[in-house]
């Protein structure tokens, strides 16, 4: 029966969550260079067996320090009631406890230590954006301020459990109400978090902001999203985008771009999302099927593309993919675009590649690109007959004038 209620405890399963955590942390801190291409070429089966393996090897060491901490719990009591019987002193758990209190503290303050050193090494490159850099300014300004915080409560926790613990020979103090210590733990972190917010809404307001400043244009290219890939639109020489309606989609027609519209004739797809850098681009996101969400980590851009409900987001490039791969030390870095909503099946293959080069490569790059509008789209909408009806009927036209 001691052992069903064992299995049965709310501590037993919370313990677990923590262990299963602490697993989930530790493999995630494995150094996955080496591996990587490994995994790459292996066996998609063995690398199942080997997750799952690794999952049982965790969970058999749970079971493990589970009957190890019964045993020495077993032995204690036992040793316990011997004391009892023989008439002698009895174990100080209140000791015991507050030691225990002492010892988790430490460990606690070296896991915290090691996952600071460890993952936190793992945190991705500078920002290559400028709203970027205030993002990071912003995570690394509440990220000390709550390391601070978190130090001196936890540390006082312990502390004041092994200090103050109970002796027989003092009695605890009541404290029912006191102004001071309320107004202490009030209005300090108010402020502190008043001063966040006020800080973060003026930085996110300009990050932002829809409107071009004086002299400058963004660089307009929409990026729609459907199960399960990218699509990409870039303006022609002209420099705008056509209109799109929904119900125009088709095989030949993916994005719906709407042919009324003389601005979508010029229209260019894309494969690779091209960026010139330290130019203003804006990202006109849509979903076709279920909610996406557009993933640039490197820029520190993240925005859902919800259907129904197109949005945007403007940002400026600020190191190309050139001096980013002299800067990490790695000839085959690529800056890459993901999703990052769990949007089906499939959802891993939603991953284009960026790339951030020069105005002049950029130039380049988007005059080669192949126009939207396909000879097969081009047949579907009867555009030439449409073109050259047209053509005819002007040069009627112009012969009745002249006659």
């Amino acid at each position: 029966m001691g052992f069903k209620r064992l299995i049965d405890s709310k501590k037993l399963l919370s313990l677990f969550a923590v262990f299963t955590l602490f697993g989930t942390n530790l493999l995630m801190a494995q150094d996955t260079a080496a591996p990587a291409a490994a995994t790459a070429s292996a066996d998609p089966a063995a690398a199942q067996t080997a997750m799952w393996m690794g999952v049982a090897y965790y969970a058999l060491i749970f079971l493990v320090l589970c009957f190890v901490i019964g045993i020495v719990g077993k032995i204690l009591k036992v040793y316990d009631l011997t004391q009892q019987i023989q008439n002698k002193k009895e174990m100080n758990w209140n000791n015991i406890m507050g030691i225990v209190c002492i010892l988790f503290l430490i460990a606690g303050g070296y896991g915290a230590y090691w996952s600071i050193t460890v993952q936190g090494a793992m945190s991705l490159p500078e920002a290559a954006s400028l709203h970027g850099v205030k993002i990071d300014d912003m995570f690394l300004t509440t990220t000390i301020i709550t390391m601070i915080v978190f130090v001196i409560t936890q540390v006082l926790l312990f502390w004041f459990l092994f200090r103050y613990r109970a002796t027989g020979k003092r009695k605890a103090y009541f404290l029912p109400h006191n102004d001071t210590i309320e107004k202490v733990w009030t209005i300090i972190p108010a402020i502190v978090l008043t001063v966040l917010v006020i800080f973060g809404f003026f930085t996110w307001q300009e990050i932002t902001n829809s409107t071009d400043a004086k002299g400058e244009s963004s660089i307009n290219i929409d990026i729609t999203g459907h199960q399960f890939a990218w699509e990409l639109r870039y303006p022609g020489p002209d420099g705008k985008l056509g209109k799109k309606n929904f119900t125009l989609s088709d095989p030949n027609n993916i994005l719906g771009v709407d042919f009324k519209d003389k601005n979508s004739f010029d229209d260019l797809k894309a494969d690779t999302l091209v960026l010139p850098v330290n130019k203003l681009i804006r990202l006109n996101i849509f979903a076709q099927d279920v909610i996406h969400s557009v993933y640039l980590p490197h820029f520190r851009v993240q925005l859902n593309a919800v259907p129904g409900l197109p949005t945007f987001f403007r940002f400026t490039p600020t190191i190309t993919t050139d001096e980013m791969r002299r800067k990490t030390e790695n000839p085959n870095f690529e800056y890459l675009l993901y999703c990052n909503k769990i949007c089906g099946t499939a959802h891993y293959n939603m991953q284009k590649v960026v790339r951030v080069v020069s105005v002049e490569e950029y130039n380049k790059w988007i005059a080669t690109q192949k126009p939207y509008l396909t000879d097969a789209l081009k047949k579907e909408l009867n555009i030439a007959t449409a073109a050259a009806d047209q053509k005819k009927n002007l040069s009627q036209n112009r012969l009745a004038l002249n006659n």
